[in-house]
């Protein structure tokens, strides 16, 4: 381009003048609040969905510890008992001994 297009150019471009008022397209606030509140609720149901998974995580590792404690007991009860009865045999025999 040489310098006389180019002087020609600016000068048109000085000439214009820009009058148009910025406005925001129609609707636009009524969309920007639309998004604000979805997002508002997408927060809320974020929220109790973790809470929700939380709680759930929470009743699973109860179950799970009451049923390993349950377990344990149990176990601890069967070892227990054939002593008991083997201790109750001897003291039998020598209560037996004794009275004869």
């Amino acid at each position: 381009m040489n310098d006389v297009d180019l002087d020609r150019l600016l000068r048109s471009a000085a000439q214009v003048r820009d009058e148009k008022q910025l406005e925001a397209p129609f609707g636009f606030d009524t969309r920007v609040v639309a998004q604000w509140r979805t997002r508002e609720e997408a927060a809320a149901l974020t929220l109790a969905r973790l809470i929700r998974r939380v709680a759930l995580v929470a009743a699973a590792v109860t179950i799970v510890a009451t049923a390993g404690a349950y377990r344990e007991s149990n176990q601890n009860l069967e070892k227990s008992e054939p002593f008991a009865n083997e201790f109750a045999i001897a003291d039998s025999a020598i209560q037996d001994e004794f009275l004869q």
